[in-house]
């Protein structure tokens, strides 16, 4: 039985320095700051709980594949197109949020710009009501945001390569 639960509890990530942590974490404060503070200038509700998840990625993970500019932006704009037409069809039924979830994961892995945090942009949708157009704009605008200070963030020692290059 031993044998079997510390494949549960074993953890792969490999070990990092404090600061770096530090400045990841630091990265993702910056992140947040801005995305606030275009709420309160745009009056757009920008301040979605997928960003937090997303500052993960990019400002601590900044080498993953799912972190990538192409991925962060493609992915919501992909379950946002997913995310209004559901609700557009089915206002207001929960199962519809439910296959949104999973056309959206779908969709991104087939156009391969996979981001976990989009995931969650139809529950956003359906949960919130928010117009098609204003969807589009806070993930747009939010995730352009959050890709730009994570490209300058990036630039501070220790520097990491974000995004990564094309081969």
């Amino acid at each position: 039985m031993h044998r079997h639960f510390k494949h549960f509890i074993h953890r792969h990530e490999p070990k990092g320095h404090w600061h770096g942590h530090l400045k990841s974490g630091a990265g993702a404060v910056t992140g947040m700051v801005a995305v606030g503070a275009l709420t309160i200038v745009t009056g757009f509700p920008l301040l979605i709980a997928p960003f937090g998840a997303t500052a993960v990625l990019i400002f601590g993970q900044p080498k993953s594949p799912l972190a990538q500019p192409a991925n962060v932006l493609g992915g919501y704009l992909l379950a946002a197109l997913v995310g209004s037409l559901a609700m557009a069809l089915f206002p207001g039924l929960w199962w519809a949020a439910a296959i949104a979830v999973g056309l959206a994961i779908a969709g991104m892995l087939m156009l391969r710009v996979t981001h976990p945090p989009a995931g969650a942009v139809p529950l956003v949708a359906l949960g919130s009501h928010l117009w098609a157009l204003t969807l589009f704009t806070v993930v747009g605008l939010g995730g352009l945001l959050l890709i730009a200070i994570a490209v300058l963030h990036h630039l501070i020692p220790p520097k990491q390569q974000y995004p990564l290059r094309a081969e």
